[in-house]
């Protein structure tokens, strides 16, 4: 018998977080462990006359792929996945994994290769298409929070308000939670975060507001921007690890100049840092200002999807910005990193303290 969350969980991605309407193609990709779930969203999905494709990752196929591709495999843009992309109205992506740490032996240049080949896939979805990322908890994002795997299961399903009785519901009322903080920050020009080996300033001015309320991150509770590109000035140490491609990278620290990294350091991979701060042109620069609102994530977890969102911390991310906040930045790298206002940390708003301590004063 399916956990009634897990039910819950399917109503949220296809009534609320894409809409699925009769007649669409829709793509759902997922991993063997997340089964559950997929097929709860493919029910749902054809029951609203929606044309849907089921796609499957294989555990491991991407180390092998990693470990065993040439420079041209690298490089290839398949043509069908194009193709595909291009006619698909919505896109769920269920991530599963069963090893976050099999790609820690992959060579860090063939990894930048590769998002160098998929950033035209990628432009086509962010610009496109609807669609919504979300986690199924699986023992080994468990193991990454070190929390027990029922433990972690609850946690998730918190964060998603799984354990309401209408989620849905829970999720407009967030939505116009954080359409009121836009609505106090969306004509502010400059802002300052201050906090432990932080003092960073950027201007922001006609730039546009998002909120990120469930219909793309699954759970979301944020709201974002994009800083202008040659404002950023001052220094910011990032209070947690960055985990991407089965790397940690820690104790990072930032130095801004006219809106260019100048100077990068880490305690734990610098060397990994500083191959991705080179990417391309667009790799140096800020790509994105967050705040996390959603105050039911509330510990770092070694996920980006839920630490992001933690309530009272903000993100910056470098690289690739959001067209629709007006941003410029075009980067086939966006790394969030994150600053935990919770103690002692400020964010001000021209001048005025807009967060204190992780509380808006707003």
């Amino acid at each position: 018998m399916t956990d009634p969350r897990i039910e819950k969980f399917a109503d949220v991605l296809v009534y609320y977080s894409t809409e699925v309407k009769k007649g669409e193609t829709i793509i759902v990709r997922g991993e063997p462990s997340a089964e559950d779930l997929i097929c709860e969203v493919y029910r749902r999905a054809v029951a609203e006359g929606a044309h849907v494709r089921v796609k499957m990752g294989l555990p491991g196929a991407d180390e092998i792929f990693y470990s065993a591709a040439g420079d041209e495999q690298l490089d290839y843009l398949s043509p069908i996945d194009q193709f595909e992309i291009e006619h698909v109205d919505a896109l769920i992506g269920i991530r599963a994994e069963s090893n976050t740490r099999s790609m820690t032996a992959i060579a860090p240049d063939k990894q930048v290769r590769r998002s160098r080949a998929l950033k035209p896939i990628r432009d086509v979805v962010l610009g496109k298409v609807r669609w919504c990322g979300t986690l199924y908890p699986t023992p080994a994002y468990a193991q990454d929070a070190e929390m027990s795997t029922a433990a972690f299961r609850e946690y998730v399903f918190q964060a998603m308000f799984l354990d309401k009785d209408d989620p849905i519901a829970e999720w407009r009322k967030l939505s116009e939670r954080q359409g009121k903080l836009i609505d106090s920050i969306k004509n502010g020009k400059e802002i300052h975060l201050k906090a432990e080996g932080t003092d960073l300033k950027f201007r922001v001015d006609d730039r546009i507001w998002i909120n990120s309320d469930g219909k793309h991150n699954m759970p979301s509770g944020e709201i974002f921007t994009t800083p202008i590109e040659d404002s950023a000035e001052g220094v910011v140490a990032f209070s947690y690890p960055v985990v991407t491609g089965g790397r940690e990278i820690e104790g990072i620290r930032l130095v801004f100049k006219k809106g260019v990294v100048v100077e990068a350091s880490a305690t734990k991979n610098e060397e990994y840092l500083k191959k991705m701060i080179a990417l391309d042109a667009g790799s140096n620069k800020l790509g994105e200002i967050g705040i996390g609102t959603n105050y039911g994530i509330d510990r770092f977890i070694k996920t980006i999807l839920y630490d992001e969102k933690i309530g009272g911390t903000i993100h910056l991310a470098l690289g690739n910005a959001y067209p629709e906040t007006g941003g410029k930045n075009v980067s086939a790298l966006h790394w969030d990193m994150i600053c935990d206002l919770r103690r002692g940390g400020q964010m001000l708003v021209d001048g005025a303290v807009f967060q204190k301590d992780g509380e808006f004063q707003a």
